[in-house]
């Protein structure tokens, strides 16, 4: 490890995988909510034209990849705003035009071959200039501070666009930035995840979130911290693996969820199999059945087999261990008096 920190450029994959590993999840949550979960990789298409573009004319390919997702984003808006059956086609057009016109452009360019597209495509965070860390780091610090402090007009939105509506909350200008963040945060991930893959860090995080999280503001909590895990760990693994950052960065969310996924299945399978194997006991419980009575909330509990039981609707069910503060055993007779 500290090899890696000795090096200039890691230093700065590492911080720019920090910013985007919070930033993405931030936006991903309101996307997953809405079902708009493939859009960020959509306006990454439409970003790969305008980093062609910035090549082409010699431009920063990090700002004309801006102007060409934000372009994007509130054109997405105005489709989806207009409901029309053809929505979808349209859309489909604006994102598979954009990635045709990137490779286009592209072998247009001085450089003169798509090939020199992959780093934006797939990411390269150690090709990232010192200069493009700044901007990343702006981009990355709006994205986050706007999402925050917008955050309960999202989620209402989210939620119920229609009752929103009624309210009086600015719905459309709430849809159109919830876009345009979405499209910064396309592009600030670009170098890192890469164009192609940062639909992933949006969902991928918030999906095991979901699993992990049992409220919004848990389940959001949950996603930065595996979007921080996964990107800073990406890079990390990448780095020793010698294996290109964005690919490594979604593998290893893609591990974090299937591992929340059959975790959080066992454990309800536990819990099940716990239930059933109290209801299933033939012993009655009450005075002079031998297991000691534990006080347990407004109930009582009784310990059999170091487990709690308690009478339900003609059925036990089984409430865990003893915990450790609970009032001490009596025998059930003195319960009953």
């Amino acid at each position: 490890m500290a090899e890696l920190l000795s090096l200039d450029f890691m230093r700065q994959a590492l911080v720019a995988a920090l910013l985007v590993g919070i930033a993405a999840p931030l936006v991903g949550v309101f996307l997953v909510q809405r079902r708009l979960s493939l859009i960020g990789d959509g306006m990454g298409h439409v970003a790969l034209a305008g980093v062609a573009v910035g090549v082409l004319t010699g431009t920063a390919p990090v700002l004309t990849a801006l102007v060409a997702a934000v372009a994007a984003a509130v054109a997405i808006e105005a489709i989806r705003a207009r409901g029309t059956t053809s929505g979808d086609v349209a859309l489909a057009v604006m994102f598979y035009g954009g990635i045709a016109a990137g490779v286009v452009i592209i072998a247009k360019s001085p450089s003169g071959s798509p090939a020199n597209l992959t780093a934006y495509l797939f990411g390269a965070i150690t090709t990232a200039s010192t200069s493009d860390l700044w901007v990343f780091a702006g981009l990355a610090v709006i994205v986050m501070g706007a999402t925050w402090l917008l955050r309960p007009w999202f989620f209402a939105v989210a939620n119920d666009e229609e009752y929103a509506r009624a309210t009086g909350m600015p719905v459309t200008g709430l849809n159109v930035a919830l876009a345009v963040l979405t499209a910064v945060t396309v592009v600030v991930s670009m170098r890192v995840v890469g164009l192609l893959l940062i639909s992933a860090l949006m969902i991928i995080p918030n999906a095991t979130a979901q699993l992990l999280g049992h409220s919004f503001r848990a389940s959001v909590r949950w996603a930065v911290l595996v979007g921080v895990v996964s990107s800073v760990g990406g890079v990390v693994l990448s780095f020793y693996a010698e294996t290109p950052s964005g690919g490594t960065i979604v593998l290893l969310a893609i591990a974090g969820f299937v591992a929340a996924a059959v975790g959080t299945a066992a454990a309800t399978r536990w819990r099940a199999h716990l239930h059933q194997r109290a209801e299933a006991h033939d012993h009655e419980h009450g005075i002079g059945c031998g297991h000691p009575a534990i006080v347990h909330g407004d109930h009582v509990d009784y310990l059999h087999d170091g487990q709690l039981h308690s009478a339900h609707e003609g059925h036990y069910d089984e409430h865990g261990s003893a915990p450790d503060d609970a009032a001490p055993t009596r025998r059930p007779e003195e319960v009953q008096s």
